[in-house]
């Protein structure tokens, strides 16, 4: 899709921008202090060195993101990565982000990704939607987590193989450049 490209370290204020609601007035981040526009910058590059940072642009403007990031540190992880979407307020429910996630998911295949993990705080109906319509599958949900605006809020974990793993002899990690 046109509208969907490479994030790049200029697109870092509106990426802070949009992402500020969700830390600011919601649970959606477990983030209390939204990032700055340079730490925004900061994240995007050192994630971008292995990890796809995509941003959908229209007239302009950004006003969805989508990235992943490793799922855990070590190595035996190597095959499995987190992802996250967001789109900018007032432009939710328009297909952004179910189009920008549907075009990482092709990326991360292509790198050799086998596992992509969603984490959403619970309850949030539009997020478990919008992974369960793209063929993720609940595997876990962790009661009373997160402590955020005056409540304890629980966090699933949503699960999807792009692809079945490979014998252990013919594994090769991930190129995600």
């Amino acid at each position: 899709m046109k509208n969907i490209r490479l994030a790049t370290l200029d697109d870092a204020a509106a990426i802070a921008q949009i992402y500020k609601p969700y830390v600011l007035e919601s649970a959606i981040s477990f983030e209390t202090a939204p990032p700055s526009s340079d730490e925004m910058r900061e994240r995007i590059q050192q994630n971008m060195e292995s990890f796809p940072w995509l941003v959908w642009e229209q007239e302009n403007q950004i006003l969805g993101y989508t990235c992943a990031g490793p799922f855990k540190s070590r190595c035996a992880y190597s095959w499995s990565v987190e992802s996250t979407v967001y789109v900018r307020q007032n432009f939710q429910g328009k297909g952004i982000g179910k189009n920008l996630y549907q075009n990482l998911l092709k990326r991360l295949s292509h790198q050799g990704a086998v596992n992509i993990i969603g984490g959403i705080a619970l309850p949030n109906t539009s997020s478990v939607a919008l992974h369960e319509g793209l063929g993720f599958k609940q595997v876990a949900q962790f009661k009373d987590v997160g402590f955020k605006l005056g409540r304890w809020w629980d966090v699933g974990y949503w699960q999807l193989q792009l692809q079945k793993p490979a014998e252990p002899s013919a594994l090769r990690a991930p190129s995600f450049l």
